[in-house]
């Protein structure tokens, strides 16, 4: 009897039909969302199934990242998930606004280019940088992001000394701490010290930051600035590349494992064959997905790059692969090539390149995004790629941003806020100003999702 039910009811059918709903819902979570939409076109009861909000929740989380899902729930009205992934997966235009219009009862940070900001413990972090006549700042500033950030964002200032004035260094968020490395001074001395700092917000609505020196033993990188870092799983720190002595272009790799109470690291250099070039102004940025996208900045001989290197962690051990693309199909009148932009991941799984300047140093304002979905596992020794699958551009509505580059830029934990910071802009040309060049100090929100 059994035998003939199953035959019977599998007639005129597939036998996932069968299934209970908890098992077909495992099923599609397996399957890419294209699979998924053929999937609903089956029959009734599986059109509904994919329908489900629950289901396309469960997609936001498994594509982009369960802790940037709650994030996103906590800080956001609820709307459909299946618009939401569909409106994060495409990523169309984003809206800027300008956060930092003056206040005579406010404090703000001076303008300034190649320094830190960070988004950790619901505050943005503010360290250091270069500022006119080419002295470094020493200043650290932080700004709690509520609810209210739109009407009202006050920075405090954080008088440590420590560490020491420097632009150029590198400064990632590790769980709940700040770890920054490197830079360079107003002397020309090259640093290479760690430092890890913590932001404490108190019932006062004051903000406090301690910063301390990292013991890391005998062995650490040699000391650079204009280098680029982040963060992977957790506790370890990449750093690639950057300025060493005599102006001399880095191209190696360190990787920093960090004790899990923050007190002690260790330093490691990753020797791969293949490996990127040497290089300075380029930006290192973590997909969640045990790997790091390199891209861009100055090389060796000045020449400006749009070269993409992946460094894969994914097997225990580090590999370089770079992804070759077709350059030549960028759009008409852009500029792929550059360096001081940024790159921050966001929400959607996309990495938001912003800004920067070509080897003309023309500095730039718009907006590309870079899928690192389109991107094949990086253990494939190379692949060449379709270029509008890999790179896109973004539209922008609302505040037009200035052109800049060695600004600074990080996203909130839910992905749809980027925040941007400072770098050198373009200005009227004054008799001091020989260049026409000026430090900016705006404070740019970067949304996604403006309609919601």
């Amino acid at each position: 009897m059994a035998e003939t039910s199953t035959t019977t009811n599998n007639k005129n059918g597939s036998p996932l039909v069968n299934l209970a709903q908890d098992h077909l819902f495992s099923i599609l979570l397996r399957l890419p969302i294209e699979s998924i939409l053929s999937f609903a076109m089956s029959c009734k009861r599986f059109r509904s199934l994919t329908s489900s909000d629950f289901l396309w929740e469960s997609l936001c989380k498994r594509d982009w990242g369960e802790s940037s899902v709650n994030a996103f729930k906590s800080s956001c009205q609820i709307v459909p998930w299946m618009w939401l992934y569909k409106q994060g997966s495409q990523l169309e235009c984003v809206s800027c606004h300008k956060l930092s219009d003056p206040d005579v009862d406010l404090a703000l940070p001076n303008p300034r280019a190649s320094h830190s900001l960070n988004f950790v413990s619901n505050c943005l972090v503010l360290f250091g940088g270069g500022c006119e006549g080419g002295r470094h700042l020493d200043d650290t500033w932080v700004a709690y992001i509520g609810n209210d950030f739109r009407k009202k964002l006050n920075w405090q200032k954080v008088n440590l000394g420590i560490p020491s004035g420097r632009f150029g260094h590198s400064c990632v968020v590790s769980v709940d701490y700040l770890v920054l490395f490197g830079g360079i001074n107003d002397r020309g001395n090259r640093h290479n010290d760690t430092w890890v700092g913590q932001v404490a917000c108190h019932e006062n609505h004051s903000i406090t930051l301690s910063w301390r020196l990292l013991d890391v033993g005998s062995i650490a990188p040699p000391p650079r600035g204009a280098h680029a870092a982040c963060c992977i799983d957790n506790r370890k720190m990449v750093v690639h590349g950057g300025i060493g002595f005599d102006g001399l272009r880095l191209g190696d790799t360190w990787v920093l494992e960090i004790s899990e109470n923050f007190c002690f690291g260790s330093w490691h250099e990753v020797m791969t064959v293949p490996s990127p070039p040497a290089r300075s102004g380029h930006t290192l940025t973590y997909t969640g997905r045990n790997q790091l996208v390199l891209f861009g900045g100055r090389g060796a001989v000045y020449e400006v790059l749009s070269d993409l290197w992946f460094l894969d962690a994914s097997e225990g051990s580090f590999k370089w692969v770079q992804i070759h693309y077709e350059l030549q199909n960028v759009p008409e009148g852009s500029s792929l090539p550059r360096v001081g932009h940024s790159a921050t991941l966001v929400l959607g799984g996309w990495i938001l390149i912003h800004g920067g300047e070509d080897s003309l140093r023309h500095r730039k304002s718009d907006f590309w995004a870079l899928n690192t979905k389109a991107i094949p596992s990086s253990r494939m020794e190379q692949a060449v790629l379709n270029l509008p699958k890999v790179w896109k551009r973004v539209d922008t509505v609302g505040y037009k941003p200035n052109c800049r580059s060695f600004h600074r830029a990080c996203a909130d934990y839910s992905g749809r806020y980027l925040y941007v910071f400072g770098g050198m802009v373009d200005g009227l040309l004054q008799p001091a100003e020989p260049a026409g060049l000026r430090f900016n100090g705006e404070l740019l929100l970067v949304e996604l999702l403006p309609l919601l």
